[in-house]
C-alpha cells in the first residue's frame, strides 16, 4: 500500500497454497481495513490518493470487471475522485482484470492455490516479470524452484526491493536489460571491440 501501491515492486497477486488461504486472509482483511486514510499532508495519514483521478478510474474499472468475473471484495473497493480505498479482493482467478492486468494501485489479489506446483504455475502466469517473493519455512525447497518463474528477481522470505548492490530489473512487459550494481553500470557503457591480425 505504501505510495497508495504505486509502485512497480508492490505486491499484487498473493498466491497463497492449502490452508494459508484461511490463515492469512482475516489478518491481512483487518490491517488493511486499519490504515489510516486522509490528508497526505497530515504525518498520521498512512495512505492518500492517486497520481491522477483517470488512474484511480482505471483501477477501479479493473476492480469491477473483477468482481463481475467472481472475485469478492472483503474490504474497501470504493473510489472518491482520484481517492481508491485500500482493497483486499479474493477469489481472483486467471481470466480476470486482476490476476492478468497490472492493478497499479492499493489492491491486493487474494488466489487460493491447490499445492506448490499450482502456485508457480499461477506466478509465472504473467505477461509482467519483475519480481516474485516466497515466504516459507522451507528454504532448502523454495531454492529448487527459483527457475520455475521467469521473473527478473526472486526474493526469499523478504519483500522484493532494489538495493544499488544486486542488478534489478525484469522480463516480459516488465522490461529487459538491467538498472544497478555492475551489471547496471555496463547498460550505460559502450565497449569497442578491436580486433588484429598480423
Amino acid at each position: 500500500m505504501m505510495n497508495s501501491g504505486q509502485s512497480c515492486i508492490a505486491a499484487k497477486r498473493f498466491i497463497l497454497v492449502g490452508d494459508a488461504y484461511d490463515k492469512f486472509l482475516p489478518p491481512f482483511i483487518e490491517g488493511v481495513k486499519s490504515i489510516k486514510k486522509g490528508d497526505p499532508i497530515d504525518d498520521s495519514t498512512e495512505i492518500g490518493p492517486l497520481a491522477r483521478k483517470d488512474l484511480a478510474d482505471q483501477l477501479h474499472e479493473q476492480l469491477m470487471k473483477s468482481v463481475k468475473k467472481g472475485a469478492k471484495i472483503e474490504a474497501g473497493g470504493k473510489q472518491d475522485g482520484a481517492f481508491h480505498e485500500p482493497t483486499v479482493l479474493s477469489g481472483v482467478k486467471p481470466g480476470m482484470p486482476a490476476f492478468d492486468e497490472e492493478t497499479f494501485g492499493p489492491v491486493a489479489a487474494i488466489i487460493r492455490a491447490k499445492d506448490v506446483d499450482e502456485a508457480f504455475e499461477l506466478a509465472a502466469n504473467s505477461q509482467f516479470g519483475l519480481g516474485v517473493s516466497l515466504f516459507t519455512s522451507d528454504i532448502e525447497n523454495a531454492r529448487r524452484h527459483i527457475n520455475r518463474v521467469p521473473d527478473g528477481a526472486f526474493f526469499i522470505n523478504e519483500l522484493v526491493k532494489s538495493d544499488p548492490r544486486l542488478p534489478f530489473g525484469g522480463t516480459g512487459k516488465s522490461g529487459y536489460g538491467r538498472e544497478l550494481s555492475r551489471e547496471g553500470i555496463h547498460e550505460f557503457v559502450n565497449k569497442k571491440t578491436v580486433y588484429i591480425k598480423k
